[in-house]
């Protein structure tokens, strides 16, 4: 039986190759440097280096695999060309039985503060988002054309042990004020891993699901909660009117559109019970991880 293969396996992908392996599945994976295949193998991992810039991609156990998907798009542009090379790998080397693609929110593009379902038509608004609403399209055409299974997770910002953002609170760097602020959404990685392993083994061909954790709040509300259990000042702030002056160029793509996602579907379908439900029991979760890890 061929492994399940993990295209892009970083720091959400080491959790689901964790949980599979706890499971006794084989898990395979493919990744762009050597430093990540070498951490990989000391879990027993098999790994390919490899760059999805660069076609043809070396041989990958393809033919009748489970993948998960995990490698973003490149920078720029509104094609994912990675995704091109990869469906390209499919057709050279062999059709996997099923696809289990990470997408984004970002493909619903601005809602204006409106809960949304997986049914809400795409209307990206930007070019990263253009990206990822390129690869769903693509991988929609391979599944109509091979008849392989594919599932979609549209997923929210993901954080976790070692993702929060302190360096930049340390940076005292601004915020939108709250009044002005957009609705954001998040999701927990360890909660994220276990609706992508849930999502591959029982979901519905044709499935797409928003992998959040169902409770939207803004950005300042995460930063100044992660603040004042790290100890550290809250931000400040500025008007939106100033925000362009004021915030990075990405910082500032995202406040730019506001949407409230709905989980009910992930949880229903799958009979999920997010273990991080809310930031009130995640983010200490979180620091109380990385101290553990640190002593």
């Amino acid at each position: 039986m061929p492994p399940t293969l993990i295209i892009g396996c970083g720091y959400t992908g080491r959790r689901i190759a964790a949980r599979l392996g706890a499971d006794s599945t084989r898990v395979a994976a493919m990744v762009r440097s050597a430093s990540s295949a070498s951490r990989l193998a000391q879990s027993g991992i098999e790994t390919t280096v490899a760059d999805l810039d660069a076609a043809p991609l070396p041989e990958l156990p393809l033919r009748d695999s489970r993948v998960f998907y995990l490698a973003p798009p490149p920078d720029t542009g509104t094609v994912d060309t990675r995704m091109l090379n990869f469906l390209d790998a499919c057709e050279t080397q062999g059709q996997p039985s099923r696809i289990l693609y990470f997408s984004t929110t970002g493909v619903y593009g601005d809602c204006g503060g409106d809960w949304v379902e997986e049914d809400r038509p795409l209307n990206p608004g930007s070019d990263r988002a253009r990206r990822r609403a390129d690869a769903e399209d693509r991988l929609r055409a391979w599944h109509r054309a091979t008849g392989g299974e594919l599932v979609i997770l549209r997923v929210a910002g993901i954080y976790g042990p070692g993702r929060l953002p302190l360096e930049r609170l340390r940076k005292k760097l601004p915020l939108i004020r709250e009044s002005e602020a957009p609705f954001t959404n998040r999701i927990h990685v360890d909660d994220l891993a276990a609706a992508a392993v849930a999502a591959m083994t029982q979901a519905a061909d044709g499935a797409v699901f928003n992998a959040s954790d169902g409770h939207p709040s803004t950005m300042n509300d995460y930063f100044n909660r992660i603040a004042d259990l790290a100890g550290l000042p809250r931000p400040p702030v500025v008007s939106r009117a100033d925000a362009a002056a004021a915030l990075s160029p990405g910082m500032m793509s995202y406040m730019q559109e506001s949407r409230r996602l709905s989980n009910r579907a992930l949880t229903r379908d799958l009979g999920l019970r997010l273990v991080y439900p809310t930031l009130d029991v995640g983010l200490p979760a979180c620091l109380e991880a990385a101290a553990t890890a640190s002593t």
